[in-house]
């Protein structure tokens, strides 16, 4: 990029668009936001395999602040209901909503932040603010859903949540922000933005059918072709997201689930959750995160960073088919530069036609004997996975995403 593109010494970048044209999506794939959010996705995928969306588990006070912030998102909401008007999608009450929402989350925000971390608060803010869907357009898509990606992988690379925060702020947060997502939807009749019909995955959603699949890796109370049983959806819709997503879908669709979510109908082909998650996640990255009308509205920080990474860098395979070890037993793999490169090998096929997709810049399907790692940096943390190399290497630990041995 232009060196008028870099800040000044001592200065936080802008957070910006970057990507201005199709030329600028190869910049993109290879840039150290693109590699840290397939990392913090695939290492969430390792960390809560075999764990229902209703079980116990560790919440820190900040995680739970950010639980609070819904609490008054949805206070927002009741505030301004929808219209009576003739229109049937995008009731203009949720322009007053999201007014409203800009106004106050600022300050909201700020509030959640401790003094050490304030710094941060122009890059998340922005972030947040973009996850809750387009005012001119009351439309929402899987572009909103990765602006709050954006948002959680930031809380983590700035460590204002903790290694320990990985499986909640999956299961709580980010399903408490889908549960959100859908509210506005149904409230404000919410167009999807870029829905590409029967073809699509899904009309608003994509990241749930990866992390729910990876919640049922390990233990998994019925195989993938009974997804779409009305018994299974009953049983577990409140247990996995992946069930959850399906129960949703079944609400505001009607007809055969086959003809109106051809994508997941021909899920229930494939023989695992594992080769599932696989597939899904080669998906994402062809079908959303390597669209131009998608990354042309996605904004850069310094946490999220445009910046290029090393040659050489891979981002692992999330490592499912066992639970994953407690924090106290995973390896902290070292800093960039210390450790030599592993070779990328090649990764199996996705698991269906439907899931079929090209690599693309360097992805997860470039595999190494790897996990996603938080360390220290001059800035943040980073959760891009490094080879693991000469173990003698490595230094104190930091913290790191569940590490996990790969399925037989």
């Amino acid at each position: 990029m232009a060196a008028a593109n870099v800040p000044p010494a001592g200065k936080m970048p802008a957070t910006t668009k970057r990507v201005q044209n199709i030329g600028d999506l190869a910049l993109w794939q290879r840039s150290r936001a693109y590699h840290d959010l397939i990392g913090y996705i695939n290492g969430t995928s390792s960390a809560i395999q075999g764990i229902k969306t209703t079980d116990e588990m560790y919440e820190s006070e900040m995680l739970k602040k950010l639980l609070e912030l819904f609490e008054s998102l949805e206070s927002l909401v009741a505030k301004h209901p929808p219209l009576e008007q003739p229109q049937r999608f995008g009731n203009k009450a949720y322009r007053d909503f999201a007014q409203d929402m800009r106004e106050q989350m600022p300050s909201w925000l700020e509030e959640l932040l401790t003094p050490g971390k304030q710094r941060y608060h122009s890059e998340l803010l922005q972030y947040l603010l973009e996850s809750f869907g387009n005012a001119t357009r009351i439309d929402y898509g899987t572009g909103h859903e990765l602006s709050f990606m954006f948002f959680l992988c930031s809380l983590f690379k700035a460590e204002i949540l903790q290694e320990q925060d990985i499986v909640s702020a999956a299961l709580r947060v980010f399903n408490r922000y889908l549960e959100f997502a859908r509210q506005l939807q149904r409230t404000y009749n919410m167009e999807p933005a870029g829905s590409q019909g029967v073809w699509s995955l899904d009309d608003f959603q994509f990241v749930p059918f990866i992390w729910g699949s990876a919640q049922l890796a390990v233990n998994s109370p019925f195989d993938p072709s009974k997804f779409v049983d009305e018994q299974v959806i009953s049983d577990y819709k409140d247990q996995f997201m992946f069930i959850g997503c399906i129960d949703y879908i079944c609400k505001v669709k009607t007809g055969h689930f086959g003809e109106h979510s051809n994508q997941l109908w021909s899920i229930t082909d494939v023989p695992s959750w594992v080769k599932i998650n696989a597939g899904l996640v080669k998906m994402y990255q062809k079908e959303i995160l390597s669209k131009f009308p998608v990354i042309q509205h996605v904004y850069f920080g310094e946490l999220m960073s445009f910046e290029t990474v090393s040659p050489g860098t891979t981002i692992s395979n999330a490592r499912l088919g066992h639970v994953a070890p407690p924090p106290s037993k995973r390896i902290c793999i070292g800093t960039p530069g210390l450790l030599p490169p592993v070779p990328a090998t090649v990764s199996a096929p996705p698991p269906a036609e439907a899931l079929a997709s090209d690599n693309v810049g360097d992805s997860s399907s470039e595999s190494s004997d790897s996990s996603v790692v938080l360390r220290a940096s001059t800035s943040s943390a980073s959760l891009v996975a490094e080879g693991s190399g000469d173990k003698s290497h490595k230094p104190a630990p930091v913290g790191e995403a569940a590490k996990e041995q790969a399925a037989e």
